[in-house]
């Protein structure tokens, strides 16, 4: 169990931007995304054996020649602005030991190379339309870091999301790296894109939510990639969408349509929902969805 590491990066006091799968895989997707579009070149991994089951095997005359493993590997790119790790595991490793231990090698080799920061990228399952560019949320690990996140556009602290009184959680590796790199006095952040609650039943991918994280980390880092295949996939997505939305109940539809006018103030004479109905919205489409979207 390690790490290997095939070339040493010429960089200097990089920032780590990590994610793993995760609902509507909004955070690999960004952090994937954003890597491939600055052209970031592999240099690290995580060896499988420890985390993993092999996924397939591979035979050949007969012959077993080969086990497919997820990978768990590292890129990095030399910017004139900032340079960059990025970290992308296809897979989270099953049970909890495993969990700590992968996000301890990912940290070691943060370490190494003296990283400055670290981000993750997440979801926020919400009630909003899928229409509606997705907020960020954001989750600093050090209280140095919140006036700096108030600052970043379309981005609300967790912590101030209405109904949540100051409070919030992180599931899975996403926000275990950043608990584990603030008990290492590394600051970081993860950004959390919002998926409407109906559309994370969907299980479909949700580049919404990840180009709205990518805006944040362009912002922060002063880069602007080409975002044009990502915009392309958003699209496909939206179409996809709207077919499955399509499924739902006309009364539910009619309800959750007024999610639109959400934080909208010019809406209220239209319909603007309150936090009352916003709940029972939400407790409606959970039943749907209990039911396997089956409705009487």
């Amino acid at each position: 169990m390690g790490l290997r590491i095939y070339r040493e990066p010429d960089i200097t006091k990089p920032d780590l931007i990590a994610a793993w799968p995760g609902i509507g895989n909004i955070g690999l997707i960004a952090v994937d995304t954003l890597r491939r579009a600055v052209g970031a070149e592999p240099f690290a991994e995580i060896e499988p054996w420890h985390f993993f089951y092999p996924n397939g095997i591979t035979v050949q005359n007969g012959e077993l020649i080969d086990m497919g493993f997820p990978r768990s590997r590292f890129f990095y790119k030399k910017l004139g602005t900032k340079d960059l790790i990025f970290f992308v595991g296809e897979e989270q490793p099953s049970g909890g030991r495993k969990g700590y231990e992968m996000v301890d090698l990912v940290l070691n080799l943060a370490s190494m190379f003296r990283c400055q920061r670290v981000y993750t990228a997440a979801a926020a399952v919400n009630t909003i339309h899928h229409s509606v560019k997705p907020k960020v949320w954001a989750v600093p690990n050090n209280k140095t870091l919140i006036q700096e996140v108030k600052q970043y556009p379309n981005t609300v602290l967790m912590s101030d999301v209405a109904g949540r009184i100051g409070e919030g959680n992180i599931s899975g590796l996403n926000g275990l790296l950043l608990g584990a790199a603030s008990k290492r006095d590394l600051p970081g952040i993860c950004l959390l894109g919002e998926i409407p609650v109906y559309v994370s039943q969907f299980m479909t991918p949700y580049p919404k939510a990840s180009r709205s994280i990518i805006e944040i980390l362009n912002h922060n880092l002063g880069i602007d990639p080409d975002l044009s295949r990502l915009d392309e996939m958003d699209r496909e997505v939206d179409e996809n969408i709207e077919r499955l939305y399509t499924m739902i109940p006309q009364e539910m539809r009619d309800h959750i349509d007024h999610l639109k006018y959400v934080e909208q103030p010019e809406a209220e004479s239209t319909g603007k929902i309150t936090e009352e109905d916003k709940k029972d919205i939400m407790q409606h489409i959970e039943e749907f969805f209990k039911k396997g979207g089956q409705e009487d």
